[in-house]
């Protein structure tokens, strides 16, 4: 027979697996985020980008997943409700993972790229009504989540119809597009660094020079006074000057090797490029920022997503180690966090094409330079809304934004048909992962003791 300990270990174990299970659908359909536009506008083959995507999502949950924010285990419910009854809130996360698991591997085996974090808040919400009634579910933060469904797509949309519209008119559309990116360079590296160094940098900075103490050092041993707002922008200060030399560089090494290439084959090396060859030398430059971006909105996603997979079981961890409903102290375990990292990882390997090719290819045709500015959209987006306070879809966000840039580009090729599959599984998302979480608490509490 197994003594209490083993049992607790095992059964901690199945829910991890549970997680793990979570985290592997929501790496096959929320990475789409970073990598579909990249793959896409073929600036990363499928292969590449689950390389990088893999790599820096587990790098990104592993190293800063620390911050996930309890709301997504205790934010959605009346903690009042549940206080007193811990062991019921513990059966219920059983039941988030298991619907919300099962709904995004039916949405990803269908190519539709869904928010994690809607199928997390509905899951919740669906066995608390079970449980407890409608009061014990926070209708308010539901109702705000319901309104983002609307704000995050159009937001998004509009800010990558506006940056293709500059990049367009300004570079892509002009007699010497060459000359006029060579112009450009120091600002779309500004841009880049800028949001995508909001976003990431902080998180970065406060691990690597905060909680290890470089900063205090530093002050202690000479003197000085560094604000890690000042850290932030003189690291991506540098980024940005770094990133326009290279960028220069490069763009003068692939004119040079055209110039080689035509007199090697006969031709006068006075002659200019062809518009065509401008409109490839631009995109393959794009294609190098693009893919930078999406390295950043792969790490990114990877520090603040895992929670939607992890935090139920950090609750049920929680509740398991003190017999108590998730308070103050409320907070993630690093094994908790490797959990999820490796399941994102391992879903995005297996599954992820799906979602991607969606994204990338079945919205609308990209290019490097379109989809570098669906990116830049959706980090933007995402960054306003964090800094108001509102939880967003970051997939909500990217389908916005491409269907921003296709509206610029060539509206009447926006396949609508995509959009509209993609849209109702947005809708359905909270109401079938309530539905599915329901279920299976019901048939949970009529088998007996967890």
């Amino acid at each position: 027979m197994l003594n209490t300990s083993e049992v607790v270990f095992l059964q901690l174990g199945a829910m991890a697996a549970l997680a793990f299970y979570v985290a592997a659908n929501l790496g096959a359909n929320d990475v789409a985020n970073s990598m579909g536009t990249s793959v896409g506008s073929k600036a990363l083959t499928l292969r590449q980008a689950i390389i990088v995507a893999g790599i820096l999502e587990f790098s990104g949950a592993v190293l800063f997943g620390q911050g996930v924010s309890e709301t997504l285990a205790t934010g959605v419910v009346n903690a009042q409700v549940f206080a007193a009854q811990p062991q019921v809130f513990l059966i219920g996360m059983v039941s988030v993972l298991i619907a919300c698991g099962i709904w995004l591997q039916i949405a990803t085996s269908r190519g539709l790229p869904v928010s994690s974090s809607h199928a997390v808040v509905g899951a919740i919400a669906g066995f608390s009504c079970v449980a407890a009634g409608i009061n014990a579910v926070d209708w308010r933060t539901i109702g705000t989540i319901s309104l983002t469904w609307v704000a995050t797509p159009v937001a998004s949309g509009a800010l990558a119809a506006l940056f293709y519209s500059v990049v367009k008119y300004s570079i892509l559309d002009r007699p010497d597009p060459l000359s006029q990116m060579r112009e450009w360079i120091p600002w779309l590296s500004a841009a880049m660094l800028s949001v995508f160094g909001i976003i990431v940098l902080p998180s970065v900075v406060d691990v690597a020079l905060v909680q290890t103490g470089a900063i205090a050092l530093a002050h202690d041993r000479f003197g000085w006074n560094l604000p890690i707002h000042d850290v932030v922008i003189g690291i991506g200060s540098i980024g940005a000057i770094g990133l326009t030399l290279n960028s220069w560089k490069k763009l003068e090494s692939v004119e040079k090797e055209e110039e080689r290439r035509k007199k090697e084959e006969g031709r006068s090396t006075n002659s200019s490029p062809t518009p065509t060859l401008r409109h490839s030398l631009i995109e393959q430059q794009m294609a190098r920022f693009q893919v930078l971006s999406a390295c950043f909105v792969a790490f990114s996603h990877g520090s603040n997503d895992v929670g939607n997979a992890v935090a139920p079981l950090a609750a049920i961890a929680y509740i398991r180690r003190t017999g108590s409903f998730p308070s103050e102290d409320f907070s993630v375990p690093l094994w908790i966090l490797v959990v999820g990292g490796a399941g994102i990882v391992i879903g995005l390997a297996i599954w992820g094409k799906n979602v991607i090719a969606t994204v990338g290819e079945k919205i609308i045709e990209l290019q490097p330079s379109g989809g570098f500015c669906a990116e830049l959209a959706t980090a933007t987006t995402v960054l306003l809304a964090s800094r108001f306070g509102l939880p967003v879809s970051t997939s909500h966000a990217l389908v916005g934004a491409v269907v921003g840039v296709g509206l610029i580009k060539a509206w009447k090729s926006v396949r609508l048909q995509t959009l509209l599959s993609i849209g109702s599984a947005w809708l359905v998302t909270i109401p079938i992962a309530a539905g599915l979480a329901a279920i299976i608490f019901s048939i949970a509490q009529s088998i007996g003791q967890f």
